[in-house]
């Protein structure tokens, strides 16, 4: 490891640069990227998504890291650009098959810790922890962390460089010129590489779409302020990000100057505060904060709870709170509740299912509707132009969102005189070649979504899903009977049982009708002298699924289970 003042000397011949990104296109989250050179790779961040309404029973979603782990000689480590969950928490599940040390800061090296022990992967990864400033030097590359500002502390840029030049992958960021530590985005180092040469420009593209600069976080402790003093008598819940300790350390240090008292719930706060204590990064009197379970020997008045579930997650304190399912906390009609978060895209039902409960039992919610409850760590139209005329890059790939939000950030790049043909807006796990004579699209690696269901990882594919969206739909039929092949008779009569499909008490008649299709297909199937029991099955199952649906006009799922005796 070496400072920035080390001269990175290269003796490399110039051959051909191969970008990837297997995650964090076309959608918010699962961040992951690598860049090939001479065989040797490195991989940017390792992050997980969340499961749409089309994956039910899922958990997480992590990316398909085959092709690293096909490769696994040739990956010579990990670097993370900040600790949220979109950019580390597929880390567990990739180190689980490629044992490569894993690069990154304090802070984010403690998330990580936590989040690894969790999943006892049988052996202690090389955690490699720099700071901003640091050059690591493996293989043909020199990776230089870079700070910037983000909505969680310790957050860099990576600049990579290459025999091409610089490969500079921005994280996420933004510019904020008054930032709660005092440590603003490192804009010198940027320009100076910049004007060394990058070839490749990778940034965040979340917030392209608003317009003007991210305001500071230092606006969310005014707001803060302003709440506690309109609403003195009240208790305050505030729930925001656990990973972001800067607007938790405002929210502690406005309570103490209200007078209130101060307690966590959510194991995700509670974790990541604890951290951030143990590393430094956050700082007050210990004995300001209580345990949950004395909230109730305070009067509202003098009480601040800092909770999980800004994003509406079944089952997170938030949500226990609002559907009375709280061990310590009951919502009543003297709590204002503050949501110090944006719902992420995709979350606004969720959300909005919490909101519309703590309404229900009494109490007064907070969020950007009324006030400045919560600002981006993503950077706006403005500050990406000035990335990228800090950066001057010569080639530009947008990352980090949605297709809408990769197209208007190019667009947001040719309005700032980049040339169309420099800009290439890729598919997750297209790769991109850059050599000396150029850069163009050049094949595909594998790549797409692994599903996490409970301990399984990758066993629940489209054809279960597919089962399961059936099942939530229109619900099940089975049917059953035991037949008699040799003699051609059926012995049972088929018996019909169902789940999700109607309320047999009250359809007598449409069960007997059903019972009736299945005695007919199967005596058919019999009485024909078929001795091929899948056949048989798959008839019976035929014959019941078009009768039900020219009956009822639904599709329930139809399982037959017919066995020879």
């Amino acid at each position: 490891m070496a400072k920035r003042k080390k001269h990175f000397e290269l003796t490399h011949s110039l051959g051909k640069i191969s970008v990837c990104n297997l995650g964090g296109l076309d959608e918010i989250g699962k961040n992951i990227s690598f860049i090939e050179y001479e065989d040797q790779i490195i991989v940017i961040d390792c992050g997980l998504g969340f499961p749409d309404e089309n994956m039910p029973g899922v958990d997480l979603v992590i990316p398909d890291t085959s092709y690293l782990e096909k490769n696994a000689e040739k990956v010579l480590g990990i670097f993370i650009t900040h600790g949220h969950e979109d950019h580390i928490g597929g880390l567990p599940y990739l180190l689980r098959n490629l044992n490569i040390p894993v690069y990154g800061t304090r802070l984010t090296l403690g998330i990580i810790k936590s989040k690894l022990a969790e999943h006892k992967l049988g052996f202690e990864p090389a955690l490699m922890c720099v700071e901003a400033g640091d050059i690591i030097e493996i293989g043909p590359f020199s990776v230089e962390f870079i700070h910037v500002n983000h909505s969680i502390a310790d957050a860099c840029a990576l600049a990579v460089k290459t025999p091409l030049g610089y490969i500079l992958h921005t994280g996420d960021f933004k510019f904020d010129l008054t930032p709660i530590d005092g440590k603003v985005m490192d804009l010198k180092r940027i320009s100076e590489i910049g004007a060394e040469g990058v070839v490749l420009l990778m940034a965040d593209s979340t917030n392209v779409e608003r317009p003007g600069y991210t305001p500071s976080e230092s606006t969310v402790g005014k707001s803060f302020d302003q709440i506690f003093t309109a609403h003195p008598e009240n208790r305050i819940v505030i729930a925001t990000f656990s990973s972001n300790v800067h607007r938790v350390q405002q929210i502690i240090d406005c309570s103490i100057r209200h007078g209130r008292k101060v307690a966590l719930t959510g194991r995700s706060i509670v974790t990541v505060v604890g951290a951030a204590i143990e590393l430094g990064y956050m700082d007050f009197p210990k004995d300001e904060i209580i345990d949950i379970a004395e909230v109730k020997n305070y009067p509202d008045r003098e009480i601040t709870i800092i909770t999980t579930g800004s994003q509406g997650e079944p089952m997170s304190a938030l949500y226990r709170m609002a559907f009375r399912a709280h061990s310590s906390v009951t919502i009543g009609k003297n709590d204002l509740v503050v949501l110090s978060a944006s719902a992420i895209p995709g979350n606004e039902k969720l959300v909005g299912k919490i909101i519309n409960e703590l309404y229900r039992q009494g109490a007064e919610v907070y969020n950007d509707t009324y006030t400045r409850t919560h600002v981006s760590g993503h950077a706006s139209q403005e500050d990406l132009k000035l990335m990228h005329v800090l950066a001057k890059p010569k080639y530009f790939m947008p990352v980090h969102g949605e297709r809408r939000h990769l197209m208007e950030h190019r667009k947001l790049a040719m309005a700032i005189g980049m040339d169309s043909a420099n800009i290439f807006v890729p598919e997750t796990g297209q790769v991109l070649e850059i050599d000396e004579g150029g850069a163009k699209f050049n094949g595909t690696v594998q790549s797409g979504n692994v599903l996490v269901d409970g301990s399984g990882v990758g066993d629940v594919g489209n054809a279960v899903l597919h089962d399961r969206i059936l099942l939530s739909q229109d619900g099940l039929i089975v049917i059953s009977a035991a037949v008699d092949l040799l003699a051609r008779d059926v012995v049972s009569e088929p018996e019909i049982y169902t789940r999700g499909f109607i309320y047999v008490k009250e359809s007598e008649e449409l069960m007997e009708e059903m019972r009736g299709v299945a005695r007919d297909a199967l005596e058919h199937a019999v009485f024909d002298g078929r001795n091929d029991m899948p056949e048989i099955k798959n008839e019976v199952k035929g014959a019941m699924s078009r009768f039900i649906s020219s009956k009822t006009k639904r599709r329930p799922m139809v399982m037959s289970v017919i066995i020879d005796v």
